[in-house]
């Protein structure tokens, strides 16, 4: 089981169901059930595109991202690739060993100085690959923070702007924006002048599969500008908050002193795997309990998604699954996360209905600034106030913590945004 606590939190025979529906939702996000789906041991077969893998004399892998150890772990099962770097969060345990590959461990949601040193080392082996070799990149979410080279500022500069937006409630692309604006490898840049063959294998964790936004398109190109990060930066007020240096990097970017992110992708990118293929699942196993299903995908504002989840309650016998990722703005000092904090809010405005079963977690298996992947509850009698004041410090962890509500999955080596159920 990828959901650690499953007996502890299987209570009841809705909760146990409900668990069993999330657990097929992660393991569609294994990308072990993903790779074979395109990958041979001769070939690379995307769309109508076909990459024969006897034409290059080697094959290398560069995999970033919270599914970096365990896509390598996958596709070196399926051919053999002459060595690699892989680049994890921190605290996260590698799945894959071995003398092929450099494993860096670096900092997530911020940067650090290994994401500093990994990005550098990724460099200098790019350098090394020749025409008639093959670099397979391996993306995913979360690849931004883990690989960083700050353009002309500061590692502290960039950390602290990074803060800055991930309380601001700006959505992923915005964030991806300013990132890519800050960076002498993101937006395309990366792969800007290797001399080997490159192709994109992209996990996405972002709405509409925007490849220029998942890991800040960095083995892609970018369709944002400077006056884009710019007007993110007014959007959110933070202009008297961001460090002089990073203003000033802007402005003179908008007058066209600095030029712009590459806005053609040198190699070609693909995405094989979406928040969809969690839910297709999800909904197969839900089918499979004989319950009538709904899905559907939320995004932006976690209030504005709360509202919509609440028009599409389930009907009687009837489940509702829902994926997608949410944004929050950080107000207190509390622990939680985005998913924790959707069914807290969902359980404040299911008190007068009849009895029902909410969960929403993160398929990385980290909500917020918790260990926790999300939570799960019964819609049961809560007083308004106590459940505000909860929301108010941003301390949806600790209420389910006390509720023993908490699911718990560590790690789970992959990224596909968010899924949640509700079962009536």
């Amino acid at each position: 089981m990828i959901i650690q606590n499953y007996e502890d939190l299987a209570t009841s025979e809705k909760k146990k169901e409900c668990l069993d529906i999330l657990e097929a939702g992660l393991e569609a996000a294994d990308p072990e059930n993903i790779m074979p789906k395109f990958v041979t041991s001769e070939e690379i077969k995307i769309n109508e595109d076909i990459i024969k893998l006897g034409d290059f004399s080697n094959i290398y892998t560069v995999a970033f991202g919270k599914a970096g150890d365990s896509m390598t772990r996958a596709l070196n099962a399926i051919i053999p690739i002459k060595s690699g770097i892989v680049v994890i969060p921190k605290g996260s345990k590698s799945k894959i060993k071995g003398k092929k590959f450099q494993i860096f461990n670096s900092g997530h949601p911020k940067p650090d100085k290994t994401s500093i040193k990994a990005a550098k080392e990724v460099t200098k082996f790019l350098q090394n690959r020749r025409k008639g070799e093959m670099t397979i990149f391996l993306v995913s979410g979360g690849g931004s923070s883990l690989l960083a080279i700050p353009d002309d500022i500061t590692l502290e500069d960039k950390i602290y702007v990074t803060d800055l937006l991930l309380k601001s409630g700006a959505t992923i692309q915005e964030f991806n924006c300013i990132r890519k604006h800050l960076s002498k490898i993101k937006g395309g840049r990366l792969v800007e002048n290797i001399k080997c063959h490159g192709i994109g294998l992209v996990m996405s964790d972002v709405e509409g599969d925007d490849l220029s936004s998942i890991a800040s398109g960095t083995t892609y190109m970018d369709n944002t500008t400077f006056l884009d990060a710019l007007n993110i930066i007014n959007k959110y007020k933070l202009k008297n908050k961001i460090p002089l240096e990073i203003m000033r990097r802007f402005e003179d970017g908008f007058k066209g002193k600095i030029p712009e992110t590459p806005k053609n992708a040198k190699i070609p990118n693909y995405i094989i795997a979406n928040n969809k293929d969690c839910l297709k699942a999800m909904e197969l196993k839900a089918k499979e309990m004989k319950y009538k299903v709904k899905t559907m995908q939320v995004f932006g504002n976690i209030k504005d998604a709360t509202r919509t989840i609440m028009e599409n309650m389930p009907e009687e016998k009837e489940c509702l699954i829902f994926g997608g990722e949410t944004t929050v703005e950080v107000i207190g000092k509390g622990t939680g996360g985005r998913n924790q904090e959707l069914v807290l809010r969902i359980l404040k405005n299911s008190q007068n209905l009849k009895k029902i079963v909410i969960a929403s977690m993160g398929t990385d298996g980290i909500d917020g600034n918790t260990l926790f992947a999300g939570a799960i509850t019964d819609n049961i009698k809560i007083p308004e106030d106590v459940i505000k004041e909860f929301l108010k410090n941003s301390d949806s962890g600790r209420f389910f913590q006390k509720q023993k509500g908490n699911i718990k999955t560590n790690f789970t080596h992959t990224n596909l945004m968010d899924i949640g159920v509700i079962l009536k």
